[in-house]
């Protein structure tokens, strides 16, 4: 645990008040300087804005005069606000700022005899139980998610698999506690001669897609081992994805592949997911596209599968569309260019060190701006100088 600041000590003896202040401030703010304090807010702020904002009709907003519009934003804000609460919650709300606005009165009945109703106190003590209710839910959802998060964790790797003559390395960051994204790496079989390479998205947000993700991770688990092909497993990830997907609104993107070590060539399914950057040696950038729909959307689709072959130097970089989606506070995305640059930059350096280089130069575009979706990135290369080091299969 942090702790506190010293206070300094003045030549006549402590001063007791202004200790205590200073302690006080420290357990309010966790330490933390007034900018840190200030770019939090406003990263708080543009997120409960975009929140509430989506339930706002700003057709109806545009189409009225200017003078207008602050009013009938204020009052669609705060709809929106109310409904978000339980019948109860709306009606202690409600009955707090009805007494705010009769607090005021006052009134001369005869001589000596005055009218003053005053009701801050009781709606101050109202919007105190109203927060103390709300925040009781947000601790409880909180720990839960904390407890989702957990056990989320147990069905990522932690760590990259050692593969010969291949490096790996992967980073994910959740938009909420719990990601809708997937990532891994690892044999499918005993034999260990081919590597599986998936990440997926699956559609929507938070613990739905958790959820979804979970089935995802199981049923590739399941599904792959020494005999099946990429492209039955696919099909097989497909049919129950579409038993799962509501109708196909809840599918699944998905690049997986499979990565033959002796061969160093890779076998892929594109999907419907952002397609993989390789990265060659010279710079030179292609696309891995070849695939289909994303999973769970129809039963019988039909998947292509196609072939690339790593070369020393070369890199793969996987990722979700939450990075080239990623916005900086005036709302601008990075975008597919801005990623290509950074992939076409990249030196000769490791897949850890590439997907730090890759990770500092999203971060710098985004700064403190908290982001609407999750984040991942698997890296797969093959170092330059591994093609002279024979490779033994175990």
């Amino acid at each position: 645990m942090s702790q506190p600041p010293e206070v300094p000590v003045s030549p006549i003896g402590p001063r007791p008040h202004f200790a205590k202040t200073r302690h006080f401030w420290f357990r309010l703010s966790e330490g933390r300087q007034v900018d840190d304090l200030w770019s939090q807010f406003m990263a708080d702020a543009r997120s409960s804005y975009g929140f509430y904002g989506k339930d706002v009709d700003w057709e109806e907003i545009n189409a009225m005069p200017k003078w207008r519009r602050p009013f009938h934003i204020a009052r669609q804000f705060f709809w929106a606000l109310l409904l978000k609460l339980s019948p109860v919650r709306r009606v202690l709300l409600f009955a707090s700022l009805v007494l705010l606005v009769i607090s005021t009165p006052k009134a001369h009945l005869a001589e000596n005899l005055y009218f003053d109703f005053n009701g801050e106190t009781a709606a101050a003590l109202i919007l105190l139980l109203l927060l103390s209710l709300e925040l009781a839910d947000r601790v409880v959802m909180k720990r839960d998610l904390e407890i989702a998060r957990e056990i989320q964790s147990w069905l990522v790797p932690s760590r990259p698999p050692e593969v010969p003559g291949a490096d790996i390395a992967f980073y994910t960051r959740a938009q909420n506690s719990v990601a809708g994204d997937y990532y891994d790496a690892f044999f499918p079989g005993k034999k260990r001669e081919k590597l599986l390479v998936v990440i997926a998205d699956v559609a929507g947000k938070s613990v739905p897609a958790a959820l979804l993700m979970s089935t995802l991770q199981a049923s590739l688990r399941t599904l792959a081992n020494d005999t099946i092909s990429l492209h039955d497993l696919v099909i097989g990830l497909n049919t129950y994805a579409s038993a799962h997907s509501l109708d196909g609104r809840r599918f699944t993107t998905a690049m997986i592949a499979e990565y033959d070590i002796a061969m160093r060539r890779m076998t892929y399914v594109n999907a419907g997911h952002n397609p993989p950057i390789l990265r060659r040696k010279d710079g030179a950038l292609e696309k891995l596209e070849v695939g289909g729909l994303p999973l769970g959307i129809e039963p019988d689709a039909t998947y292509e599968t196609a072939s690339i072959q790593f070369e020393a130097g070369d890199a793969l970089i996987l990722y979700t569309d939450g990075v080239v989606e990623a916005f900086n506070d005036r709302g601008e995305e990075f975008g597919n260019n801005r990623w290509l640059d950074a992939i076409r930059a990249l030196p000769e350096i490791s897949a850890e060190q590439t997907l730090t280089s890759l990770m500092r130069n999203l971060d710098g575009f985004v700064g403190a701006t908290r982001q609407s979706d999750d984040i991942t990135c698997l890296i797969l290369r093959t170092p330059a100088n591994t093609f002279a080091i024979p490779i033994n299969i175990v």
